[in-house]
Parts: structure tokens; C-alpha cells; sequence
């Protein structure tokens, strides 16, 4: 999903950071707009139906958050093969579509809410869930035939399905890794690119370049979490965390990872020149999504980034020779090089549609279809959401690509876990971490608890 910006982010740099989209073209019913419409937001949900006939002539009604001129074509293109198997099934889609519209849509009912709906917003699942607005999908399943767990990679069905509810269903996925400069490589002696984060500490000060006042002509890996995609959770995934017990608690302050996390990080900031003066580096780059983005402009040597990045490091003709490679993991558990952060675009029916099971066609189509899976990750360049697209031959061949694919197919990849108030807990964290980074949490562990308490009065308060 090439040349977008940051979409379903209302509150830039606290809300976790997924792959940028462009908002190009409004393409909303008018109705939506109506005073009438947002107030009955607060309403009680209509109630739809699971009785309709899927094989009778109908209109579906599909909202989905893609706005760029190519990805829009992409969907389009996924309707028409649809339609030409399910000639009796009309789709009506509505691009360019905020999670928040989406949400009073549905909380309204009625005839002009959607009856597919798709978000790049995972992190909402538990929301979506929890409160019944998104169908629950596993009766549909069912019926079909459709043993979930055979089709999709254990990670994405994790960030689909909130206590039990499976609402939702992966469209597709992002995986993230480590873009490197093959040529700061061979002007450094490094020869391969790190796998565990002492040889990332390494290699980082090793590509580092000093200018003569002081300042930097380029740092070898900016680990600031106010970076681009680096938001914490994402680097944090190397780790392999476990933000909630059994029992939905907090345990942060619990898992010796996390505060191995925290000191790891800080320790890569120290090790290139200490915090004060790489945020001071920081603040120099360009616009992520922009030609002055700062790996671009070679003013990181190494840089974590999805898989779209390489389509557009190819579309700007980056004047070096780089390469990509899995995330570093902790020292001690080398022998889980490969694996990374997950995220994706998610797929569901709205409680609301009068037509469920026309809608599940279409949504089956979508996220099941083999041969539509592999046609749509590659017309937008993102990572195909079940394991038997992710083995297809016809998935784009470039290796760098495949990387990814490696990444995402990894069992050891995690994503976030959903919750019921959405991405608050992600939030905290990544609040608490710009703290810790800055050197402003004098006592590590003692922070954590707090953390996590906050994190559990949220969703306390989330549940009354």
C-alpha cells in the first residue's frame, strides 16, 4: 500500500502507528453527515438478520478504509471477481471510510449503515466484540465449513477474535523488519546484518557517523520511539510479551522481558551518543512517508519498517544498495531469529445487516479465497492473511518481499492481544516508554507497577 500516510491515528504519536493511508477522496453517503445520523449514534443497535437467503438477487453495502488511487482499483477489482461468481450479489462499495464513522454508522443502524465493513484497526477488535457491533462469525464458519485455525496463521486470528467472539477475520497483514544499508555495511567491515540486539548495539555504533561540531551525519540505528513505525509495541514484539494474564490483569511488571525491553532500548541510545542528542537528530529528519523520510536520505544506516517500504525505497530509486532482514531478538533467545510484529487489515459483517449470510460470501471470498488473497497482496504489495496464500507460488518474487512473507509465517510472530477499551493499554505503554527513554522513570520496576495498574483501572472502567 504504497504512498500513504498515517490513517485511524486521531492522536498523533500516542496511538500505535500502522501502515500510513492516504485520505484522498471523501466517498461517504451524505446522510452520514447529518446531524440527525451522528446523534443516533448513542442509540441501541438495530438488530440484523441471519435469515436471509444468499442466493437471491441483493445489494451489499461495503465499507473499507483504502482511498489510494491503486489500492482503490485493487478492491475493485476483488468486487468484480466476486460478482462474477455471485452474479445475483451486487456490492456497493464506499471507500475512504474512518473507524470512527464507521462506528456511529453501526451503532445506528439502519439503511445506510454497511453490511461488510473492514478496518485498519486492530487494535479495536476487542471493542468490536465486546459490544456486539461486528457479527459474531464462527455459526458462519460452521456452516460453511471453514476450520479457521487450518486456514489462518495462529497471530492474525489472534487480533481477530476478542474472549471467544470471533468478529472479524484477517484481510491481509503487515509484518515488519529491518531495512539495512548494504553499502554503510561494506564501508563499516559488517557483513551480514544482526540477529540478536548486542550485535544490533554493535553494528549501530559501528555505522554511526560523527560530525565535527558534535552533531551527526548519520546515526547506524535510531532506536527513539518517537520514530516513524517505532512505536514500542512493535520493537517490544521481539521479546515475545504477554501483556495480560489469564485472567485479563496486567502483568508487565511481572515479565523480567519487559524490563529487559526498556534497558536494551536505552542502552542502544547510550551506546550511539545518549538521548538529548539523538532526539536532537531525530527532530532533523523528514516526513516518514515523504522523499526526505530519513533511511531514504541515509541518515540511518538501519531502520524498522513494513514490507511496503521497499516498493517505495524502489519507486524513489534510493541511491544505495539496501537490503531487509528479520528484527533483532534478545541475546537469549537467539534461536527465535525470524520472527517480528504483526498487524493487518481486518474483515467483518455488521450486526445491523439485514442480509448476514450474503455478506459472509462476500467476506468468505475476501479473506479465504486462495487465489483472491494472492491477487490482492500483490496489487498492493502487502502480506497475504492465510497459510496457503502465504505458500503460493503466484506471491510476488522479490526476495525482500519474501522476507517478509518469512516473517509473517513465522509462529514465533506476535500481534497484539485485542481489549475491551481498544488500544488504550498500547497508549499507556508507549507513554510510559517515552519517559523511560528520556530518562525520566528513576525506578524501573516500580514504574511497571504503576503501568500496569493504570492499565487495569482503564479497562475496569471500560467493562462498568
Amino acid at each position: 500500500m504504497p504512498l500513504s500516510r498515517p490513517g485511524a491515528r486521531t492522536r498523533p504519536h500516542l496511538r500505535p502507528r500502522r501502515r500510513p493511508r492516504i485520505r484522498a477522496r471523501a466517498g461517504l453517503p451524505v446522510a452520514l453527515a447529518t446531524a440527525g445520523l451522528l446523534a443516533a449514534g448513542c442509540a441501541n443497535p438495530s438488530v440484523g438478520s441471519d435469515r436471509d437467503d444468499p442466493t437471491r438477487p441483493v445489494t451489499l453495502t461495503f465499507w473499507h478504509g483504502w482511498s489510494d488511487a491503486g489500492e482503490v482499483k485493487a478492491i475493485d477489482d476483488s468486487i468484480a471477481r466476486f460478482e462474477k461468481l455471485h452474479p445475483h450479489i451486487t456490492v456497493k462499495a464506499v471507500g475512504n471510510v474512518s473507524d470512527d464513522t464507521m462506528n456511529q454508522a453501526l451503532r445506528a443502524g439502519g439503511s445506510d449503515a454497511p453490511d461488510v465493513v473492514s478496518s485498519f484497526t486492530t487494535n479495536n477488535v476487542g471493542q468490536y466484540c465486546s459490544s456486539g457491533m461486528w457479527a459474531d462469525l464462527d455459526p458462519f464458519l460452521k456452516k460453511t465449513g471453514v476450520d479457521k485455525a487450518k486456514v489462518f496463521p495462529k497471530a492474525l486470528l489472534d487480533y481477530t477474535r476478542y474472549r471467544g467472539r470471533q468478529c472479524a477475520l484477517p484481510l491481509l497483514a503487515d509484518a515488519y523488519g529491518l531495512y539495512y544499508n548494504k553499502d554503510a555495511f561494506a564501508e563499516a567491515g559488517i557483513t551480514r546484518p544482526p540477529r540478536t540486539m548486542s550485535e544490533l548495539k554493535r553494528d549501530a555504533v559501528k555505522l554511526t557517523r560523527r560530525t565535527p561540531d558534535g552533531g551527526y551525519r548519520r546515526l547506524g540505528f535510531m532506536p527513539n520511539f518517537r520514530l516513524y513505525q517505532n512505536s514500542p509495541d512493535r520493537l517490544f514484539a521481539q521479546w515475545g510479551p504477554r501483556y495480560f494474564d489469564r485472567n485479563g490483569k496486567a502483568q508487565l511488571a511481572e515479565d523480567p522481558a519487559t524490563r529487559d525491553f526498556l534497558t536494551t532500548q536505552r542502552g542502544l541510545i547510550d551506546a550511539q551518543g545518549g538521548y538529548r542528542a539523538t532526539e536532537k537528530f531525530r527532530t532533523t529528519f523528514g516526513d516518514e512517508m515523504s522523499s526526505q523520510n530519513a533511511f531514504l536520505r541515509q541518515k540511518v544506516a538501519m531502520h524498522m519498517d513494513g514490507e511496503w517500504r521497499g516498493l517505495m525505497l524502489k519507486e524513489a530509486k534510493a541511491p544505495f544498495r539496501w537490503g531487509v532482514a528479520p528484527m533483532p531478538v534478545p541475546d537469549d533467545r537467539a534461536d527465535t531469529y525470524g520472527r517480528g510484529y504483526l498487524t493487518g487489515t481486518i474483515a467483518g459483517i455488521a450486526h445491523s445487516s439485514r442480509h448476514q449470510n450474503a455478506a459472509w460470501e462476500l467476506v468468505k471470498f475476501l479473506t479465504v479465497d486462495t487465489d483472491q488473497v494472492v491477487d490482492f497482496a500483490n496489487a498492493i504489495h502487502n502480506i497475504p492473511s492465510t497459510k496457503a496464500a502465504l505458500a503460493s507460488p503466484r506471491l510476488d518474487a522479490d526476495p525482500d518481499f519474501r522476507t517478509f512473507l518469512r516473517i509473517a509465517a513465522d509462529p514465533r510472530s506476535t500481534a497484539l492481544p485485542p481489549s475491551n477499551n481498544g488500544d488504550m493499554y498500547v497508549t499507556s505503554l508507549q507513554d510510559f516508554s517515552y519517559a523511560a527513554e528520556a530518562g525520566k522513570v528513576p525506578d524501573l520496576d516500580a514504574g511497571l507497577r504503576g503501568l500496569d495498574a493504570r492499565i487495569d483501572a482503564d479497562n475496569l472502567q471500560s467493562e462498568n
